[in-house]
Protein backbone atom coordinates (compact mmCIF):
# COMPACT_ATOMS: atom_id res chain seq x y z
CA UNK A 1 0.00 0.00 0.00
CA UNK A 2 1.48 3.42 -0.98
CA UNK A 3 1.58 5.90 1.64
CA UNK A 4 1.08 9.95 1.72
CA UNK A 5 4.88 9.83 2.83
CA UNK A 6 6.29 7.74 0.41
CA UNK A 7 9.62 9.45 -1.08
CA UNK A 8 8.93 10.46 -5.12
CA UNK A 9 11.04 8.77 -7.41
CA UNK A 10 12.04 9.28 -11.24
CA UNK A 11 13.64 7.67 -13.95
CA UNK A 12 16.18 9.86 -15.51
CA UNK A 13 17.93 8.60 -18.89
CA UNK A 14 20.34 11.14 -19.95
CA UNK A 15 23.81 11.66 -21.93
CA UNK A 16 26.98 11.23 -20.40
CA UNK A 17 29.87 10.55 -22.57
CA UNK A 18 33.52 11.15 -22.32
CA UNK A 19 33.50 13.87 -25.12
CA UNK A 20 29.96 15.14 -24.37
CA UNK A 21 27.79 15.82 -21.28
CA UNK A 22 24.46 16.57 -22.14
CA UNK A 23 23.77 20.09 -19.94
CA UNK A 24 19.92 19.68 -20.77
CA UNK A 25 20.14 15.87 -18.60
CA UNK A 26 21.61 17.38 -16.48
CA UNK A 27 19.30 20.73 -15.55
CA UNK A 28 16.14 17.46 -15.76
CA UNK A 29 18.16 16.07 -13.05
CA UNK A 30 18.38 19.34 -10.90
CA UNK A 31 15.06 20.04 -11.56
CA UNK A 32 13.61 16.72 -10.23
CA UNK A 33 15.94 16.87 -7.26
CA UNK A 34 14.59 20.57 -6.18
CA UNK A 35 11.43 19.16 -6.49
CA UNK A 36 11.67 16.52 -3.83
CA UNK A 37 12.42 13.30 -6.17
CA UNK A 38 14.65 10.46 -5.92
CA UNK A 39 16.32 10.26 -9.19
CA UNK A 40 17.67 7.03 -10.64
CA UNK A 41 19.67 8.00 -13.16
CA UNK A 42 20.64 6.09 -16.39
CA UNK A 43 23.78 7.69 -18.12
CA UNK A 44 23.50 6.43 -22.07
CA UNK A 45 27.42 5.96 -22.44
CA UNK A 46 27.59 6.01 -26.43
CA UNK A 47 25.73 7.28 -29.73
CA UNK A 48 25.02 3.33 -30.06
CA UNK A 49 22.88 3.55 -26.59
CA UNK A 50 21.77 6.45 -27.17
CA UNK A 51 20.15 5.57 -30.86
CA UNK A 52 18.83 2.31 -29.25
CA UNK A 53 16.82 4.03 -26.36
CA UNK A 54 15.37 6.44 -28.73
CA UNK A 55 14.32 3.77 -30.83
CA UNK A 56 12.83 1.69 -27.92
CA UNK A 57 10.64 4.66 -26.79
CA UNK A 58 10.33 6.38 -30.01
CA UNK A 59 11.91 9.77 -29.05
CA UNK A 60 14.07 11.87 -31.32
CA UNK A 61 15.85 13.61 -28.24
CA UNK A 62 17.27 12.96 -24.78
CA UNK A 63 16.97 13.29 -21.71
CA UNK A 64 14.05 11.98 -21.25
CA UNK A 65 12.43 11.47 -17.64
CA UNK A 66 9.79 8.60 -16.20
CA UNK A 67 7.65 8.85 -13.30
CA UNK A 68 5.51 6.56 -12.12
CA UNK A 69 6.07 4.34 -15.37
CA UNK A 70 4.60 6.90 -17.29
CA UNK A 71 6.74 9.24 -20.01
CA UNK A 72 7.08 12.94 -18.89
CA UNK A 73 9.17 13.86 -21.88
CA UNK A 74 12.65 16.09 -22.23
CA UNK A 75 13.76 18.55 -19.88
CA UNK A 76 11.06 21.76 -21.34
CA UNK A 77 8.03 18.68 -20.88
CA UNK A 78 9.41 18.73 -17.42
CA UNK A 79 8.95 21.71 -16.76
CA UNK A 80 5.75 22.34 -17.82
CA UNK A 81 4.67 18.73 -15.85
CA UNK A 82 6.14 21.08 -12.65
CA UNK A 83 3.87 23.56 -13.67
CA UNK A 84 6.95 25.84 -15.03
CA UNK A 85 6.66 28.66 -17.68
CA UNK A 86 8.93 27.19 -20.62
CA UNK A 87 10.24 30.12 -22.63
CA UNK A 88 9.94 30.65 -26.38
CA UNK A 89 13.35 31.00 -28.01
CA UNK A 90 11.09 32.76 -30.96
CA UNK A 91 9.17 35.26 -28.76
CA UNK A 92 10.09 38.97 -28.71
CA UNK A 93 11.54 39.90 -25.44
CA UNK A 94 12.95 43.17 -24.15
CA UNK A 95 15.10 41.44 -21.63
CA UNK A 96 18.83 41.83 -23.78
CA UNK A 97 17.84 45.55 -23.42
CA UNK A 98 16.66 45.79 -20.05
CA UNK A 99 19.88 43.65 -18.86
CA UNK A 100 22.04 46.02 -21.62
CA UNK A 101 20.76 48.86 -19.98
CA UNK A 102 20.80 48.23 -16.39
CA UNK A 103 24.40 46.80 -16.57
CA UNK A 104 25.80 50.30 -17.97
CA UNK A 105 23.81 52.06 -15.72
CA UNK A 106 25.48 50.05 -12.32
CA UNK A 107 28.82 50.23 -14.79
CA UNK A 108 28.67 54.36 -15.04
CA UNK A 109 27.83 54.83 -11.34
CA UNK A 110 30.60 52.83 -10.43
CA UNK A 111 32.63 54.43 -12.43
CA UNK A 112 31.97 57.72 -11.30
CA UNK A 113 32.31 56.55 -7.81
CA UNK A 114 36.03 55.59 -8.21
CA UNK A 115 36.48 58.41 -9.90
CA UNK A 116 34.96 61.07 -7.75
CA UNK A 117 33.73 59.53 -4.68
CA UNK A 118 30.31 59.67 -5.17
CA UNK A 119 28.17 57.93 -7.97
CA UNK A 120 25.78 60.63 -8.78
CA UNK A 121 27.71 62.98 -11.13
CA UNK A 122 26.98 64.58 -14.31
CA UNK A 123 29.74 62.38 -15.81
CA UNK A 124 27.79 59.15 -14.20
CA UNK A 125 25.04 60.15 -16.53
CA UNK A 126 27.40 60.51 -19.62
CA UNK A 127 29.53 57.51 -18.72
CA UNK A 128 25.96 55.47 -18.96
CA UNK A 129 25.21 56.75 -22.52
CA UNK A 130 29.02 55.93 -23.83
CA UNK A 131 29.21 52.59 -21.99
CA UNK A 132 26.12 51.68 -23.18
CA UNK A 133 27.10 52.61 -26.95
CA UNK A 134 30.35 50.78 -26.45
CA UNK A 135 28.08 47.55 -25.36
CA UNK A 136 25.68 48.09 -27.84
CA UNK A 137 28.65 48.04 -30.19
CA UNK A 138 29.78 45.03 -28.97
CA UNK A 139 26.65 43.17 -29.68
CA UNK A 140 27.00 44.12 -33.07
CA UNK A 141 30.37 43.08 -33.88
CA UNK A 142 29.84 39.63 -32.57
CA UNK A 143 28.60 38.76 -35.85
CA UNK A 144 28.97 42.07 -38.62
CA UNK A 145 27.54 40.14 -41.16
CA UNK A 146 23.84 38.88 -39.33
CA UNK A 147 23.72 42.67 -37.92
CA UNK A 148 24.31 43.73 -41.33
CA UNK A 149 21.37 41.74 -43.09
CA UNK A 150 18.74 42.62 -40.14
CA UNK A 151 20.02 46.41 -40.14
CA UNK A 152 19.01 46.63 -43.91
CA UNK A 153 15.71 46.03 -43.34
CA UNK A 154 14.54 49.26 -42.14
CA UNK A 155 17.09 51.81 -41.52
CA UNK A 156 17.25 54.08 -44.66
CA UNK A 157 20.88 55.13 -45.32
CA UNK A 158 21.90 51.55 -45.13
CA UNK A 159 19.23 50.64 -48.02
CA UNK A 160 20.54 53.24 -50.09
CA UNK A 161 24.43 52.54 -49.34
CA UNK A 162 24.74 48.80 -47.98
CA UNK A 163 28.28 49.48 -46.93
CA UNK A 164 26.96 51.74 -44.02
CA UNK A 165 25.19 48.67 -42.53
CA UNK A 166 28.90 47.65 -42.17
CA UNK A 167 30.38 50.54 -41.44
CA UNK A 168 28.09 51.62 -38.36
CA UNK A 169 29.25 49.50 -35.42
CA UNK A 170 32.35 50.25 -35.56
CA UNK A 171 31.32 54.15 -35.98
CA UNK A 172 29.33 53.62 -32.29
CA UNK A 173 32.33 52.26 -30.82
CA UNK A 174 34.48 55.02 -31.89
CA UNK A 175 32.33 57.71 -30.66
CA UNK A 176 31.18 55.60 -27.95
CA UNK A 177 35.33 54.76 -26.71
CA UNK A 178 35.73 58.29 -27.11
CA UNK A 179 32.98 59.90 -25.48
CA UNK A 180 34.36 57.47 -22.13
CA UNK A 181 37.72 58.84 -22.45
CA UNK A 182 36.05 62.61 -23.25
CA UNK A 183 39.09 62.98 -25.85
CA UNK A 184 38.39 64.14 -29.77
CA UNK A 185 35.01 65.41 -29.39
CA UNK A 186 35.49 67.03 -32.78
CA UNK A 187 35.13 63.38 -34.22
CA UNK A 188 33.09 61.29 -31.76
CA UNK A 189 30.13 64.44 -31.46
CA UNK A 190 29.37 64.29 -35.65
CA UNK A 191 29.63 60.85 -35.48
CA UNK A 192 27.22 60.11 -33.15
CA UNK A 193 24.92 63.00 -33.83
CA UNK A 194 25.04 61.36 -37.29
CA UNK A 195 24.50 58.04 -36.94
CA UNK A 196 22.11 58.88 -34.26
CA UNK A 197 19.95 61.20 -36.30
CA UNK A 198 19.59 58.59 -39.50
CA UNK A 199 19.15 55.71 -37.26
CA UNK A 200 16.26 57.61 -34.73
CA UNK A 201 14.30 59.16 -38.71
CA UNK A 202 14.65 55.30 -40.28
CA UNK A 203 13.14 54.05 -36.92
CA UNK A 204 10.45 56.48 -36.70
CA UNK A 205 9.82 55.92 -40.47
CA UNK A 206 9.66 51.72 -39.96
CA UNK A 207 7.69 51.43 -36.59
CA UNK A 208 5.47 54.48 -36.52
CA UNK A 209 4.43 55.81 -40.04
CA UNK A 210 4.88 52.71 -41.90
CA UNK A 211 3.73 50.06 -39.10
CA UNK A 212 6.42 47.75 -39.58
CA UNK A 213 6.47 44.78 -36.72
CA UNK A 214 10.05 43.39 -37.46
CA UNK A 215 12.73 42.67 -35.29
CA UNK A 216 15.47 45.40 -33.98
CA UNK A 217 19.46 44.96 -34.70
CA UNK A 218 20.40 47.46 -31.77
CA UNK A 219 21.66 44.23 -29.75
CA UNK A 220 22.80 42.20 -32.66
CA UNK A 221 21.56 40.15 -35.71
CA UNK A 222 20.49 37.03 -33.76
CA UNK A 223 18.12 38.89 -31.20
CA UNK A 224 14.43 39.06 -30.66
CA UNK A 225 14.24 42.34 -29.50
CA UNK A 226 11.30 44.22 -31.36
CA UNK A 227 11.79 47.34 -33.17
CA UNK A 228 10.22 50.50 -31.78
CA UNK A 229 10.70 52.08 -28.28
CA UNK A 230 14.22 50.70 -27.39
CA UNK A 231 15.34 51.27 -30.66
CA UNK A 232 14.40 54.73 -30.99
CA UNK A 233 15.48 55.25 -27.27
CA UNK A 234 19.08 54.11 -28.50
CA UNK A 235 19.38 56.60 -31.11
CA UNK A 236 18.24 59.45 -29.12
CA UNK A 237 20.63 58.81 -26.23
CA UNK A 238 23.14 59.52 -28.91
CA UNK A 239 22.15 62.46 -30.55
CA UNK A 240 21.48 64.06 -26.84
CA UNK A 241 24.91 63.24 -25.65
CA UNK A 242 26.11 64.37 -28.94
CA UNK A 243 24.36 67.37 -28.26
CA UNK A 244 25.47 67.94 -24.52
CA UNK A 245 29.05 67.62 -25.46
CA UNK A 246 28.87 70.02 -27.97
CA UNK A 247 27.56 72.58 -26.05
CA UNK A 248 29.41 72.00 -23.01
CA UNK A 249 32.82 72.09 -25.95
CA UNK A 250 31.28 75.52 -27.13
CA UNK A 251 31.41 76.90 -23.41
CA UNK A 252 27.61 76.09 -22.93
CA UNK A 253 27.41 73.49 -20.56
CA UNK A 254 28.44 73.25 -17.00
CA UNK A 255 31.86 73.18 -15.34
CA UNK A 256 31.58 69.10 -15.76
CA UNK A 257 35.21 67.92 -14.51
CA UNK A 258 35.56 70.44 -11.55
Amino acid sequence: MTTMNAPKTATLYRMVMSKHLCPWGLKAKDLLEREGYSVDDHWLTSHEQTDAFKAEHHVKTTPQTFIQGERVGGYDDLQRFFGKAVADPKATTYRPVIALFAMTAFMALAASHAAFGTPFTVRAAEWFIAFSMCVLALLKLQNVESFSTMFLGYDLLAQRWVPYSYIYPFAEALAGVLMVAGELSWLSIPVALFIGSVGAISVFKAVYIDKRDIKCACVGGASNVPLGFVSLTENLMMIAMAAWMAADALGLGFALHH
